[in-house]
C-alpha cells in the first residue's frame, strides 16, 4: 500500500494516458458511425469542421479554465448566445468537447502542484463515480428538464462564485493532505460535485471552497479539480456519446481550440488579475440561467396551448 501511494502520481499519468486513448477511440468510432448513417439515409452529411466561432469558444473557455475560473458556465453562455448548440445537447457537448483539454490540464497540474497522493486519488475516484451516475440520468432527460437543470445549476454556481469572489470563503490553510473525518467529508462532497458537473455546475469554484474550508492550501484545489475532471469527463462522455446527445461541430471546436489555450495559459501566461473577469462571468452566468428558465417556461406554455387546441 505505501509503495502504491508513493508512486501515485506516476500511476495517474499512465491512467490519464489510457483513459484519453479510450475516449478518442470511442468518440472517433461514434463520429464515423454518424457519418455513415447520414450517407446511408441519403441526406446531406453534416460537416464536423468547426468554424472560427467554435474555435474561439474552445480557446477562450479553456484558457479561463486553466487559470481557475472554470469552463462550463462560460461555454453554456457562449453556446446560447451564438445559438450553435440546442439546449438539450449542451451538457453532452460540453462534457465530451472539454475532455481532452482537461486531460492536458491534469497532466500539468497533478505533477507540478504538491499534494498528498492518497487524498488526491480518493477525491478523484469519488468524482468519477458521481459523474458516471449523473451522466446516465442527464443523458435521458428531455429538453425542458435539461433547461431547468442547467438554469438552476448556473444560479447555484453564481452564488458559489460570488462567495469566492467576495472573500466570504475561508482563505484556507497550508495542509497538503486530509485524514479521518475531513477526508470522508471531502470524498462525499466531491462525489456530489462529480454528479452535478454533468448538468453544468463546474467543479472548480466549489472544489476550491471545499478544500479551503477543510484547511488545505488553495493551490491543492488545482490538481484535485483538474484530476477529478480529467477522469470523470471521459466516463461521463461515454454515456453522452452513446446517447447521441452532442453536437459534433461545436464539440470539435472545443477540443481543437482548447488544447493550445491550455498550453498557453499554463506555460506562457500562468496567471492574470482575474477579479474583474470573475465578476463579468458571474453576470453572464446569471443572465444565462435566467434565459434558460424563461425558455423552459415559454416552451411549456406553448406546448400546453398546442395541446388545448388539439383537444
Amino acid at each position: 500500500m505505501p509503495s502504491f501511494f508513493s508512486d501515485a502520481k506516476t500511476v495517474l499519468l499512465f491512467a490519464l494516458g489510457a483513459i484519453a486513448l479510450f475516449y478518442v477511440v470511442v468518440l472517433g468510432v461514434e463520429l464515423v458511425r454518424r457519418r455513415r448513417a447520414q450517407k446511408a439515409a441519403g441526406g446531406a452529411v453534416e460537416s464536423d469542421t468547426p468554424n472560427l466561432v467554435g474555435l474561439a469558444i474552445g480557446f477562450v473557455t479553456n484558457f479561463l479554465d486553466t487559470l481557475g475560473i472554470g469552463s462550463y458556465a462560460t461555454t453554456t453562455s457562449a453556446f446560447r448566445f451564438f445559438k450553435t448548440v440546442p439546449d438539450e445537447q449542451i451538457p453532452g457537448t460540453m462534457n465530451v468537447g472539454h475532455t481532452l483539454p482537461t486531460i492536458v490540464e491534469a497532466f500539468i497540474f497533478t505533477q507540478i502542484v504538491p499534494i498528498e497522493p492518497r487524498t488526491l486519488l480518493f477525491m478523484i475516484a469519488a468524482a468519477v463515480m458521481g459523474a458516471w451516475l449523473g451522466a446516465g440520468v442527464v443523458a435521458s432527460w428531455p429538453r425542458r428538464m435539461v433547461q431547468i437543470g442547467m438554469g438552476t445549476a448556473l444560479f447555484v454556481l453564481a452564488i458559489v462564485m460570488i462567495i469566492r469572489s467576495s472573500g466570504l470563503a475561508p482563505a484556507g490553510g497550508d495542509a497538503l493532505a486530509l485524514h479521518g473525518s475531513k477526508l470522508v467529508i471531502a470524498v462525499g462532497v466531491n462525489f456530489m460535485l462529480g454528479a452535478l458537473m454533468t448538468i453544468g455546475i463546474g467543479l472548480y469554484a466549489p472544489c476550491m471552497i471545499l478544500v479551503s474550508l477543510l484547511g488545505m492550501s488553495p493551490t491543492t484545489a488545482f490538481p484535485i479539480m483538474m484530476g477529478s475532471c480529467a477522469f470523470l469527463m471521459p466516463v461521463a462522455s461515454v454515456r453522452f456519446i452513446k446517447s447521441g446527445r452532442f453536437e459534433p461541430r461545436a464539440l470539435i471546436g472545443l477540443l481543437a481550440g482548447g488544447i493550445p489555450a491550455v498550453l498557453i495559459a499554463a506555460f506562457v501566461v500562468k496567471s492574470l488579475p482575474l477579479d474583474k473577469v470573475m465578476w463579468l462571468v458571474i453576470v453572464v452566468v446569471i443572465y444565462t440561467a435566467t434565459s434558460l428558465l424563461r425558455t423552459a417556461a415559454r416552451e411549456r406554455r406553448a406546448a400546453a396551448a398546442g395541446s388545448a387546441i388539439a383537444a
